[in-house]
């Protein structure tokens, strides 16, 4: 059944990938954003997140196409995806990324909530483990990173989007509305798949990411399965592909450059230090694009 969602952040580099997902999936998608959306099939509606008002209005407007449509009408408003952010440190000053990114995430749920929308999906970051933008690089309490790890970040970015958990798990427990925060790993798009030989010939390169990493299709399939799965009340999911970045079996990763950390689950030969088990569990998360499907190795 065709869903209607508002997608805040459909013009950047993850959203637009997530976007063209869920309309081949036969949803309506109207884009939130402060540019436009080069997609002939979604209309971007030019909004300030930071602006409660504007917010409430987006999120309460018509969401087709043209202005000659036969009505102009809204309708009901099926999920919210928020994923319109400063999408890491160093691109504005510190107080910026934290204002905006938090700030935004509030007005966000707060006008879902109050709009009556019942599913909103937020993005988080792998980055609340607090390994990837640390001062130093530092070891975590422990692998795989689950959902149960007590995040700890020293940054403004990811401080932001721990704060977001926070609000979204607020206003769930303040009405009942299904709130799900996804923590994306490091997102690829297809053409990046040219990158990985360049990563395997320095595997330290991606440590401060436990080598992690999402394709930007299958962050489409987790975002359209939590939007489709209901009654979960506030969730924290990982998303991340199965398999590591690296081209090295995950023991060696880690023994090479975590040897100090304990290990407190059973891992595959080459499996995701960003547990994806609680999303493949719980929403039926089944990656589709492992780097190995596009990159040859000797």
């Amino acid at each position: 059944m065709t869903k209607r969602i508002m997608f805040t952040g459909g013009s950047g580099k993850a959203g637009r990938h997530v976007v063209q997902y869920l309309v081949e999936q036969g949803h309506q998608v109207l884009n939130i954003d402060t540019k436009p959306l080069d997609n002939p099939k979604v209309r971007t509606l030019i909004t300030d997140i930071t602006d409660s008002g504007q917010v409430f209005n987006a999120l309460s407007s018509y969401m087709g196409l043209h202005e000659f449509d036969p009505s102009l009408r809204p309708q009901p408003v099926d999920a919210v995806v928020h994923f319109a952010a400063i999408p890491r440190i160093m691109i504005t000053p510190d107080n910026e990324v934290f204002r905006i990114n938090a700030m935004g995430t509030y007005n966000v749920i707060e006008a879902a909530v109050k709009l009556g929308i019942r599913k909103v999906i937020i993005a988080s970051s792998e980055t609340t483990y607090g390994l990837v933008f640390a001062n130093e690089p530092r070891d975590p309490k422990y692998f795989p990173l689950d959902e149960e790890y007590d995040v700890d970040p020293m940054d403004s970015y990811a401080l932001s989007k721990v704060v977001n958990e926070k609000t979204a798990r607020a206003f769930a427990l303040r009405n009942g509305t299904d709130i799900y925060a996804l923590r994306i790993g490091n997102v690829i798009e297809p053409h990046e798949y040219s990158l990985f030989p360049k990563w395997f010939a320095d595997p330290g390169f991606r440590k401060r990411i436990a080598w992690s990493y999402i394709d930007a299709r299958d962050l489409g399939q987790i975002t359209l399965r939590a939007i489709e799965k209901d009654g979960l009340g506030y969730q924290v999911f990982n998303a991340a592909n199965d398999d590591t970045s690296s081209d090295l079996p995950t023991a060696e990763l880690l023994k090479r450059f975590y040897p100090n950390v304990p290990v407190k689950a059973e891992l595959g030969e080459y499996e995701t230090l960003l547990s994806n088990r609680k999303a493949r569990d719980m929403l039926g998360f089944c990656p589709e694009h492992s780097w190995r499907k596009y990159v040859k190795t000797t």
